[in-house]
């Protein structure tokens, strides 16, 4: 009987034994991994300009308003297209009722209908912008990074952001006493673009007040953007 025991107790302890191998392999693939972090970041110049037009009026009759408004609109956008490099989109259009005092009988209708305006050339967009403020509003004149120039700071830097990884992990590794490292993971990340930079209130509503043409001032201004590079190494010491 005592022999028996000894046995199976043995046996659990060896049985116990290989059951911990894995565990302690998988605590040994992370002996001197650290986890590290760099970011590096530029000054992108706002290089797109967006402008948003709008066009409002009231009638009691919902069939000659829309047909105003779109007469405005086609206008405009005629007018728009004529203007090389410049993209056009349709904002929104609502109409909504205009009720009595009482607030309960529609006395009549109005409409707002906007038109976005987006380009690279901002002399060109800001001469457009000009002459459609004689039948249409200022909205909203905004200024951000263009797709193209977006792509091309993102990828220099990601390059950046690598070689800064890089340099962090031999400072890391030389302070350990190591003799080298190698990457366990790495992970990039933008850490997001600005979005539209808006000009002051002041002077789109004095530009939206002005029946005159005006040519709206351009101050686009630049924004910072920056990449992470998130990871661990191993350090391999001597």
């Amino acid at each position: 009987m005592h022999t028996f025991r000894r046995s199976a107790a043995l046996l659990a302890l060896t049985v116990g034994s290989v059951a911990s191998l894995p565990a302690l392999a998988a605590d040994e693939l992370h002996y001197n991994q650290i986890s590290l972090r760099a970011e590096v970041s530029q000054e992108v110049a706002r290089d797109q300009m967006i402008v948003t037009l709008y066009t409002e009026e009231q009638n009691t009759d919902p069939a000659k308003l829309a047909a105003a408004i779109s007469t405005t609109m086609n206008k405009a956008t005629a007018q728009a297209k004529q203007v090389k490099d410049i993209t056009l989109r349709t904002g929104s259009r609502n109409s909504y009722p205009i009720y009595d005092t009482k607030g309960q009988k529609i006395t009549g209708w109005r409409e707002r209908a906007e038109l976005r305006l987006e380009s690279t050339d901002f002399a060109a967009l800001s001469k457009l912008t000009g002459e459609l403020l004689t039948d249409l509003k200022m909205g909203g004149m905004d200024f951000a990074i263009a797709d193209p120039t977006r792509k091309a700071s993102e990828d220099q830097l990601l390059k950046e952001a690598v070689t800064a990884f890089k340099a962090r992990a031999q400072l890391a590794t030389d302070a350990l006493g190591g003799k080298g490292y190698k990457i366990v993971n790495l992970n990039l990340n933008s850490n997001g673009y600005p979005q539209p930079y808006l000009r002051a209130p002041m002077m789109m509503k004095a530009a939206a007040m002005d029946s005159a043409p005006v040519t709206p001032e351009v101050e686009a201004g630049t924004s910072q953007v920056s990449m992470t590079a998130d990871g661990s190494i191993e350090v391999l010491m001597q």
